[in-house]
């Protein structure tokens, strides 16, 4: 492991073992504090994250997008810090936390046993909607996990998610969408964080006016097993509650090939990610290159 990694794995440990320890306005107090000292500095998070608002809200001016990347910082912080809390939560602040509209195409969906793929943006807290759906509604649930470097930042953050009730795969292709498929023909449910390729072979779609690549597996599940897909966005207001909402199903194209009906399908979960973004685009976590022209064709997504 090299020193970077170990700092890195070091300083993430801190995070649950000490933010989680601290009164609810400390840690917000300590997320606003951190999120505007990394704003000040404009790393190279914070210029992709202001270059990707520029996408969204394309007629905002340098002083907007500078207001619109200092409210996503704290909008990330407000992730993490919450993360890192949310293993001490009792359930009932977990139930309340999160305020979902339109949850019956879930609850529909989990009732007819056909299986439920949720796929969701980097939108807010993705890992609190997961605690919700687990806590609120007592369901289990499976979702696959990026492989971290080092090794055993990768390992805390499985254990993590785990500790909230949920099945996590690694990110390795065939073997996990062969079990993830499995949970699904049994009626279970599988939660995806779909916004973004990470193997630089995912389906193009048009998204915010220039074309992007997201993944192909929510629709590939879909057709492959019956399940119903449903996209979710999620946002914060001022509030200590997030909110979010259940979109309608997307439905599996009558006719084409598998490589239309999935194209098909991927643009319209681009689609309603799109509504969502552009809504709450603060609360839109994406600090790395998403669009192709933005991409190395060389290396992928970075």
């Amino acid at each position: 492991m090299s020193t970077a990694e170990r700092l890195t794995d070091t300083l993430y440990g801190l995070g649950w073992s000490t933010v989680k320890k601290l009164p609810e306005p400390a840690a917000v107090r300590l997320g606003t504090t951190i999120a505007d000292l990394a704003w000040k500095r404009r790393g190279k998070g914070v210029l992709r994250l202001e270059a990707n608002y520029a996408r969204v809200v394309p007629d905002a001016g340098p002083e907007r997008l500078a207001e619109l990347s200092r409210a996503g910082m704290r909008s990330y912080l407000r992730y993490w810090m919450e993360s890192f809390r949310l293993p001490a939560w009792s359930a009932e602040r977990v139930r309340t936390g999160f305020d979902p509209k339109d949850v019956h195409h879930l609850t529909d969906g989990l009732a007819s046993d056909r299986g439920v793929i949720l796929a969701l943006p980097h939108l807010a807290n993705w890992d609190l909607a997961g605690a919700w759906v687990t806590t609120a509604l007592e369901t289990p649930f499976t979702t696959v996990a990026e492989r971290l470097k080092p090794e055993t930042l990768y390992d805390r953050f499985v254990a993590y998610r785990e500790g909230l009730g949920m099945e996590v795969l690694a990110h390795s292709g065939a073997s996990a969408f062969g079990t993830l498929a499995r949970r699904l023909r049994d009626g279970g449910l599988v939660c995806l964080v779909a916004d973004r390729d990470l193997s630089a072979s995912g389906v193009e779609v048009d998204f915010f006016g220039e074309r992007a690549r997201m993944p192909a597996g929510p629709a590939l599940l879909a057709q492959q097993t019956g399940a119903l897909l449903l996209p979710v966005t999620l946002w914060y207001d001022d509030s200590p509650v997030m909110r979010g909402r259940v979109h309608p199903p997307i439905e599996v194209p009558e006719s084409g090939t598998r490589a239309e009906r999935t194209s098909v399908m991927t643009q319209a979960l681009a689609d309603a990610f799109a509504t969502g973004i552009a809504d709450h685009p603060e609360d839109w976590h994406m600090l790395q290159r998403l669009w192709l022209a933005d991409l190395d064709p060389a290396k992928g997504p970075s």
